[in-house]
């Protein structure tokens, strides 16, 4: 199986890059995993012209989002990782998410979305400074994690963890727990 993870952090060796890590190396070493630094994409914004419905495809001219997508496309399970950005997703993660809507679901005449990767496997990591358990209350972490679950549920994939790392600005150590959940995760792919 391909596997391709999203790092969704600016930084590359930064707490949702060494989680993501940790998700890889528990992964099978027969599936074939891609690497993704999202910050290093050159996309222009969704223009919400809408006429990648029918397509399945952005009409915009051919960028680093359209190479992505295609990705997305031929992966059979996908990795996301994301630091917590006001209770939601990385913006430049968002930016790849909106401009490949298409890819990750279709609509019936209805308007009803389709989902493209029925059953496929995916999983999500994410990291803030926001402290354990202002964290969870003020739902900084929760908002991540469901924002890139609902990209990941219209499109059909199959949610088969999570990592969670909160309080990285006073205490950025990752326990050993953290490190064995997302090994674990690696291994269901």
């Amino acid at each position: 199986m391909k596997i391709l993870i999203l790092n969704g952090s600016p930084r590359k060796k930064g707490t949702v890059a060494t989680l993501l890590k940790a998700v890889v190396e528990g992964i099978n070493k027969n599936h074939e995993v891609e690497w993704i630094d999202v910050y290093d994409l050159k996309m222009k914004p969704c223009i919400a012209c809408m006429k990648c419905r029918p397509d399945g495809e952005c009409v915009q001219t051919e960028d680093d989002a359209h190479i992505i997508g295609r990705k997305i496309k031929d992966a059979g399970g996908l990795i996301v990782g994301t630091p917590t950005h006001w209770g939601n997703m990385s913006s430049q993660l968002k930016l790849l998410f909106d401009r490949n809507v298409p890819v990750f679901m279709g609509e019936k005449a209805n308007g009803f979305p389709i989902p493209r990767h029925k059953g496929k496997p995916a999983a999500i990591i994410t990291a803030c400074t926001t402290p354990w358990p202002f964290n969870f209350i003020a739902a900084e972490s929760r908002g991540a994690i469901r924002a890139v679950r609902k990209v990941l549920h219209y499109g059909g994939y199959k949610i088969i963890g999570k990592v969670v790392k909160p309080g990285t600005k006073k205490n950025p150590k990752i326990a050993q727990k953290l490190f064995d959940k997302a090994k674990s995760i690696g291994r269901k792919f």
